[in-house]
């Protein structure tokens, strides 16, 4: 008798456990028309370049991007519910980042080397689609547009700082993502992979008079930025 009270209560205390183990966490963000929270995370800042094909001069340039580098990005969570499934949601924040643009001459040989650094003011408007909840966490989808301005865009031409074309400091990107919401006891956190394209060339038409030969090498930049996000909702 004294066996199958320990083997019952010891059945009772995992019983138990398991029930505590898979309680759904803060049900009621769920429901909740408008919520708040913030993002962090790191980027990646790319641009699809294609080369001009026009100039085959004796200072004609072949324009090359370098290694990737990571950059930073902070923004605030403003999320409007839908649906059960949709919500829609604003992030305005700021990402910084650069970008290496090489220069070689026709010989194969570098010539110089161009570093853009950006700060974006970033202005977001996404559609999120959440699958059903499995116990506390929820996969979903994201995708939308985003209004870009690089605050960083206002130099002028400069030899010694090796600025040598101008970038247009405005752009519209078409973004797509995916994630997953991780429901914890007082908060939502969740992690987030977004790819956005630039839908505009942002080389400005004005070269310098002193060297053209560099924005003459270029038909287009459009940007590329990947995304990692960490949200606190």
């Amino acid at each position: 008798m004294r066996y199958k009270l320990v083997l019952f209560f010891v059945l009772l205390s995992q019983l138990t456990w398991a029930q505590k183990e898979f309680a759904l966490n803060y049900q009621e963000i769920d429901h909740k028309v408008l919520h708040f929270g913030f993002t962090v995370g790191f980027n990646t800042m790319d641009f699809d370049i294609n080369p001009s094909m026009k100039s085959n001069g004796i200072d004609t340039l072949i324009p090359e991007l370098n290694n990737l580098s990571p950059g930073f990005h902070v923004a605030v969570v403003s999320s409007l519910r839908l649906s059960d499934n949709f919500d829609f949601r604003f992030l305005p924040g700021i990402s910084l980042g650069q970008r290496d643009v090489l220069f070689y001459d026709k010989n194969n040989q570098l010539d110089s080397k161009m570093v853009i650094e950006s700060t974006f003011i970033d202005l977001p408007f996404l559609i999120k689609y959440k699958a059903d909840r499995i116990k506390n966490y929820r996969p979903y989808l994201v995708g939308g547009v985003n209004i870009r301005n690089d605050m960083a865009r206002n130099k002028e031409f400069n030899e010694d700082e090796k600025i040598y074309i101008k970038l247009k400091p405005f752009d519209i990107y078409y973004e797509i993502g995916f994630g997953i919401d991780f429901y914890l006891t007082f908060f939502k956190f969740s992690t987030e992979v977004k790819y956005s394209v630039g839908t505009r060339n942002v080389v400005s038409s004005d070269p310098s008079q002193d060297y053209p030969q560099y924005a003459n090498s270029i038909d287009s930049f459009n940007s590329r930025v990947f995304m990692v996000s960490m949200h606190f909702e």
